[in-house]
């Protein structure tokens, strides 16, 4: 909200956050273009900050994160619990769609389904957590392959679309939509899925799922740490 707002955190902040991947050092230069603030205002917010250890002056005069930004992450990754945060995207995923929702994880040549939500439909696509399905056949697990370095057709096509839809792959009265889901540093941790009865997720529920699952992976992956 708002009222609640500390702008001198929010600009702390936004220094933080203003490193990259493969950057593990920055001059204040960098710093002041990547931010828009004046020097001397990042040199009063890197004091601050510095103080905390959460960042760095190095001898060459550049700028890095420092040892309390490993310690947080390293407690964050510790307590973080997957499914806190993978249910309620599927119960709203369920919601939204009136299918199924499921999310996939690789397991050698098998794919297992680690968390679902049915859908509360009388007839429905069933599914139990734990379940091991084919790698190569059905949505989650074509995508799984896809961004795990399978080549060919349709693994190209599904890592340039980002979704793939499958049609009775596994099961002739089936079909479902899945999206590839990555972490915070883009490790791929899994596969969101929607499935329903072929007869009833047409293509328009399909498409409108397809959309449904991106938002969800959207908003899962900030909050997935490094695996």
């Amino acid at each position: 909200m708002p009222e609640q707002r500390v702008e001198a955190v929010e600009r702390a902040l936004t220094i933080l956050e203003a490193f990259r991947e493969g950057q593990d050092s920055l001059t204040l230069a960098e710093i002041a273009k990547a931010t828009g603030f004046y020097k001397s205002t990042i040199l009063r917010l890197i004091g601050s900050l510095e103080r905390f250890g959460y960042m760095c002056r190095r001898e060459d005069g550049r700028y890095q994160l420092g040892p309390s930004l490993w310690r947080l992450g390293s407690l964050y990754r510790r307590n973080f619990d997957l499914g806190a945060h993978i249910r309620p995207e599927l119960k709203r995923l369920v919601r939204e769609t009136g299918e199924t929702a499921s999310f996939y994880v690789r397991e050698g040549d098998q794919r297992i389904c680690l968390y679902r939500q049915n859908s509360p439909q009388a007839i429905r696509h069933h599914l139990d957590e734990g379940v091991r399905l084919a790698l190569d056949r059905g949505a989650a697990g074509r995508v799984l392959l896809a961004h795990s370095g399978a080549s060919g057709a349709p693994y190209s096509a599904i890592r340039t679309d980002g979704w793939y839809v499958s049609l009775g792959e596994r099961d002739s009265n089936i079909a479902a939509v899945a999206v590839p889901l990555f972490d915070s540093v883009g490790t791929l941790r899994g596969a969101l899925a929607v499935s329903g009865l072929i007869t009833r997720f047409d293509e328009p529920a399909r498409l409108a799922a397809v959309e449904a699952l991106k938002e969800s992976a959207k908003r899962l992956s900030p909050l997935l740490p490094r695996a």
